[in-house]
């Protein structure tokens, strides 16, 4: 039961990331795009779903919290500070996608979530890099102070995932854009798939300088982690080779850079599991009891498919590439 609840909390964060992590990256981009019409275009594509791209993170902190108590309760207190500061980004973020969709002015809110995006991002890297920093726990409460794992790594870190979402988000713009803002999002994101790219190589390479260094102690972790490696090259060179504003195949970068970000996350797991956080919190010493899981594996269940079927439905419902009209696009929140 420990695996399969496990399993599903990493589906979560899978999801999470790959879906949230667009609509992060464009927010970012939103602070490059001088051009008023082309930043509307791309606030309309996160107007879509976005709010249904962020339910995943309440699913994993309520798995997280429900099933591996004792992690939640020691990890979290060493990360409060990025959390606090991307719980109080993704609340801008929604108020500002609000606010513009009742027709608030736009230069300061339009500049409110891009920040909010941005801020966000980097919260988020630095919360993955806190996971690589020596726990202090003292009778089973965290006692370490909350700057302690904020480091070099941890800013390499935010670097990192900040990049590969802006990727993304150029990628799934591409997809779903027209005209001149398809041809800038396939130019610049192939610029941010190669910065991402560069950028999660140096920190492969390093971590193991961290207190929580790669467990390749076997071959069927080597063989495993060397073969999403593999995947995850792959997906880049076939988002790199499809982002050209030539390329007719639109859906292939965001494809391409979701798989890479997947197997990337599958690889870290495998190089770490059962490992939660240095020098030796596992799954096991965290685990609720055999009966609460249980009682969560159902509960929580539930909602997997109910949510899955909304965002299908949300995605179905706005298929098709944006209706760039000439006098602009549409409202955000509207159908099109």
């Amino acid at each position: 039961m420990i695996g399969a609840w496990f399993v599903l909390i990493l589906l979560f964060l899978m999801l999470y990331v790959t879906l949230d992590g667009y609509d992060l990256g464009i927010g970012v981009a939103t602070l490059f795009e001088r051009d008023g019409r082309r930043r509307r275009e791309m606030l309309e594509l996160v107007g879509e779903t976005w709010d249904g791209n962020e339910s995943w993170i309440v699913l994993l902190a309520v798995s997280l919290w429900s099933g591996f108590p004792l992690a939640f309760g020691t990890i979290l207190p060493q990360a409060y500070l990025p959390l606090i500061v991307m719980l109080f980004s993704l609340v801008v973020r929604g108020v500002s996608v609000e606010m513009l969709s009742e027709g608030a002015p736009r230069s300061g809110w339009e500049r409110a979530f891009g920040i909010a995006s941005l801020l966000a991002a980097l919260a988020q890297g630095v919360v993955f890099g806190t996971l690589t920093a020596t726990l202090t726990v003292v009778d089973g409460a965290f006692s370490g102070s909350p700057f302690g794992a904020i480091g070099w790594f941890s800013v390499l870190t935010a670097a990192t995932v900040t990049c590969v979402y802006v990727a993304m988000g150029y990628a799934f713009t591409k997809w779903k854009a027209t005209g001149e803002l398809r041809a800038i999002a396939g130019r610049r994101g192939g610029v941010s798939a190669v910065l991402a790219s560069v950028l999660a190589a140096v920190s492969l390479v390093t971590v193991n300088t961290t207190a929580a260094p790669l467990n390749l102690d076997s071959p069927g972790r080597t063989i495993g982690f060397a073969g999403l490696l593999l995947f995850a090259a792959g997906g880049v060179v076939v988002a790199l080779a499809t982002l050209r504003p030539s390329s007719p195949y639109d859906a292939l970068p965001i494809a391409g850079l979701v798989t890479s970000t997947v197997a990337l996350i599958i690889a870290a797991v495998v190089a770490r599991y059962p490992l939660l956080a240095p020098p030796a919190l596992t799954l096991a010493d965290t685990v609720s009891p055999s009966e609460t899981m249980d009682f969560l594996f159902v509960g929580i269940g539930l909602n997997v498919p109910l949510l899955l079927f909304y965002q299908w439905f949300a995605h179905h419902a706005f298929r098709g590439k944006l209706d760039s009209a000439a006098d602009g696009v549409h409202q955000l929140g509207s159908s099109r």
